[in-house]
């Protein structure tokens, strides 16, 4: 049965890891933010093979477990002498796993930009920097916000994940209060709760998001 006592007596020690659970899924959005960009470029090289070799990577990655290319970076990596704290595996796993969503994400907000201002851009020459940086990018990157928030929002989801390799966020730290009172539904619903009051509120901001792109 459920015990309101112990509920909110293991509720603070939820709370505690729970900025650990965020930084993850933050510092793993900067990443995948940081390298889904370039990769959204060489991905729209006109050399075939630079182009050709990108998307294979990036459809290695995305077609297998996130929870294996954890173990890979956390229990294999050490065999040949590069180790990673749990928490830097963890960042590095979900930044690189959803880097291949998000340059897809930036990819379809550049092709969106319409082709005249390209060419005005040429016209007025302007270098590639500037034609970057002033006006394509100012105008791809707005629309795709919803979808880039969609994936913020899952990867907070996909945390859990990172207890199998050792870090302590909340679905480890609710697994250890269980094993030491056996009392295993109050922790894991606790956890349920926490992950539903962050992501429902995220949720419906971007989905106010996308209706104000598509009003435009």
């Amino acid at each position: 049965m459920w015990d309101w006592d112990y509920a909110f007596h293991i509720l603070p020690e939820l709370l505690n890891v729970l900025p650990i659970t965020i930084s993850a899924t933050l510092l793993g959005f900067l990443v995948a933010c940081l390298l889904g960009l370039p990769l959204a470029l060489v991905r729209r090289s006109r050399n075939k093979m630079i182009s050709g070799a990108a998307f294979a990577i990036m459809e290695f990655i995305r077609s297998t477990p996130l929870l294996v290319q954890l173990f890979v970076l956390f229990y294999a990596l050490p065999i040949y002498g590069i180790s990673f704290s749990p928490m830097v595996t963890g960042v590095i796993g979900l930044g690189v796993h959803y880097s291949t969503y998000m340059s897809e994400v930036f990819r379809s907000g550049i092709e969106a930009v319409p082709k005249g201002q390209w060419e005005a851009s040429k016209a007025l020459n302007f270098s590639a920097r500037r034609t970057w940086m002033s006006i394509i990018l100012p105008q791809a990157l707005p629309p795709v916000v919803p979808v880039m928030g969609n994936y913020l929002i899952t990867m907070f989801k996909e945390t859990p994940v990172l207890s199998a390799i050792t870090l302590v966020e909340l679905l480890q730290t609710a697994k250890a209060i269980g094993s030491g009172s056996f009392k295993y539904l109050e922790a894991f619903t606790l956890v349920g709760i926490l992950f539903l009051l962050l992501s429902y509120p995220s949720s419906l901001l971007v989905r106010k998001l996308e209706l104000r792109f598509q009003r435009k």
